[in-house]
């Protein structure tokens, strides 16, 4: 997926990815951002896919998703 079209779909999601990083701290991840949200989510596909999806796996994103993404993240940055 080219970097340009990420960030244009990013700013359509923007608020849903802010709302669920806000969602997050409330349940004690609170250092988790909209971008984190966004990059984790995206991570999952290869070419931007239909925007009710892309809504749909925001709001339905889970911290233990979350928490897996980031630990494979770090392992990656790691080696």
């Amino acid at each position: 997926m080219d970097e340009q079209r990420k960030r244009e779909w990013y700013a359509q999601v923007a608020g849903l990815c802010e709302s669920k990083a806000e969602e997050f701290a409330l349940l004690g991840y609170e250092n988790v951002t909209a971008e984190d949200v966004w990059e984790c989510v995206a991570a999952a596909y290869k070419e931007i896919p239909p925007l009710h999806r892309l809504v749909n796996d925001i709001l339905s994103l889970k911290p233990t998703k979350y928490m897996n993404w980031l630990m494979l993240q770090m392992y990656k940055q790691s080696q």
